[in-house]
């Protein structure tokens, strides 16, 4: 039986190990930035973006090494974004991972210029790995090119702006909800599995049943958050319940139900399911991360629920 909890286990321990290594040496700059940043980089978390890109590089024939720095970088990115997301001027939360956030701990000023400091920290790690692999340097500029413009105005940062458009909003469209989390939300998880894929050589059809895996895995991603907003609780989550609702935001559950919004999370697996059978590969990881973010929210494998499909 494959054993997913172990991979993954041996793939997040890889991703510390290395996000480490970056913090391995001095820095000509104020001490306080480089703990504000590694206060939240290091506060735990589920490491899904990097993992996602390394085994993608694995599972199409290439190796770790390949993915490396890319996959530390998008989880300097992640990073980035939730210190900005908690900040008073957006969500205005307290609570990140369990811990106080990056604001509550070190001042506004100092976690807007600690986000600032990973996304830049982000381009240099990739830049600096892409120097030192000549080698590679097509499929790396490729994919380094991909995650920037995925955490960009066409992706998180566009999607970003759309949600923050939507507060106090009435009526808003499934249309509007589903372009805010496929930027928001989905467009880093999609550009980790499609990274990964350039790096291990995918071919341009392959790269196209990644990306459908990969829109459906960011949205069931975000479809659960919104079901967990309503039903888990703070402890269990390590970041405010109900905060949807402070901020006067729509979600998947707001709009249709709590119940209706479990199938659709249900659908979202079966379509990250429908991608995964178009590739020759042992996709059975990838399979296994799409239910394990679904059962987050549902209390068991979406392949155990009948619907119709």
């Amino acid at each position: 039986m494959y054993d997913f909890d172990a991979q993954n286990k041996a793939l997040i321990q890889g991703v510390e190990a290395d996000l480490a290594a970056c913090f391995d040496h001095e820095f000509d700059t104020p001490a306080v930035i480089v703990e504000a940043m590694k206060y939240s980089l290091f506060a735990g978390g589920k490491r899904v973006r990097p993992v996602l890109m390394r085994q993608t590089a694995l599972m199409m024939g290439g190796d770790v090494d390949s993915a490396r720095a890319l996959s530390c970088a998008i989880e300097m990115i992640h990073t980035y974004s939730l210190i900005h997301d908690d900040l008073p001027a957006m969500d205005d939360d307290d609570l990140r991972r369990g811990k106080p956030t990056n604001h509550v701990v070190y001042g506004e000023s100092t976690a807007v210029l600690a986000g600032d400091a990973l996304l830049n920290f982000a381009a240099e790690t990739a830049l600096t790995d892409i120097i030192a692999h000549p080698g590679r340097m097509e499929q790396s500029v490729r994919a380094y090119a991909e995650l920037m413009k995925a955490a960009g105005i066409e992706g998180m940062i566009g999607g970003q702006v759309s949600d923050i458009q939507a507060e106090n909003a009435q009526n808003v469209s499934k249309e509007e909800l589903d372009f805010i989390h496929a930027h928001k939300t989905g467009a880093l998880i999609t550009a980790a599995v499609v990274c990964g894929g350039i790096l291990g050589g995918a071919e341009e059809e392959e790269l196209a049943c990644l990306t459908a895996y990969g829109q459906n895995l960011g949205l069931a991603f975000q479809i659960a958050d919104d079901i967990l907003d309503e039903t888990s609780t703070t402890e269990t989550l390590g970041k405010p319940v109900g905060s949807d609702e402070k901020n006067h935001k729509t979600t998947y559950v707001t709009l249709y139900g709590l119940d209706a919004s479990k199938k659709m999370l249900i659908e979202t697996y079966y379509r990250a399911e429908d991608a995964l059978r178009q590739l020759d590969r042992d996709t059975r990881f990838l399979s296994e991360m799409a239910a394990y973010v679904c059962e987050r929210a549902l209390g068991v494998s979406p392949d155990k629920i009948s619907i119709d499909k």
